[in-house]
């Protein structure tokens, strides 16, 4: 048995913070996990929080950290595909408008910029009648 009852140690380090999972057994025997977080102050000293999860409760406990890693991950696929969603549509409504090419154009009316009237009603002859004489 190691220092103060440690049987096993792993540290994960980031970038101010370190965790250290520790495996202990008290003076009664009991195995637990100890889970201290150490972050960094201001002026070199640090912050230390602990929490321990006794062997008879460590099922429990990680059920309730899978439940809620799983949240996790379903929110943040949610929140990816709401974003995904958000930037088509932004992109949809700022695309800029397709001009014919000139094949295309000599079609329809030339597009200048200038607005240009077609009628659509069909040009029907005027009849005339022969003015009499008076």
């Amino acid at each position: 048995m190691g220092a103060r009852g440690e049987l096993f140690t792993t540290q994960v380090t980031l970038d101010n913070r370190s965790y250290f999972f520790n495996v202990k057994e008290n003076r009664t025997g009991d195995v637990f996990l100890q889970i201290v977080e150490s972050k960094s102050k201001d002026g070199g000293d640090f912050d230390r929080h602990q929490i321990a999860i006794f062997a008879d409760d460590m099922q429990k406990f990680f059920q309730g950290m899978e439940k809620s890693l799983a949240f996790i991950e379903k929110d943040h696929k949610n929140r990816q595909k709401i974003a995904r969603e958000k930037k088509e549509a932004k992109e949809k409504a700022t695309a800029k408008k397709i001009y014919r090419s000139k094949s295309e154009a000599e079609e329809g009316p030339k597009k200048t910029g200038r607005i240009h009237v077609v009628s659509k009603r069909t040009q029907q002859p005027v009849e005339t009648t022969p003015e009499s004489d008076n």
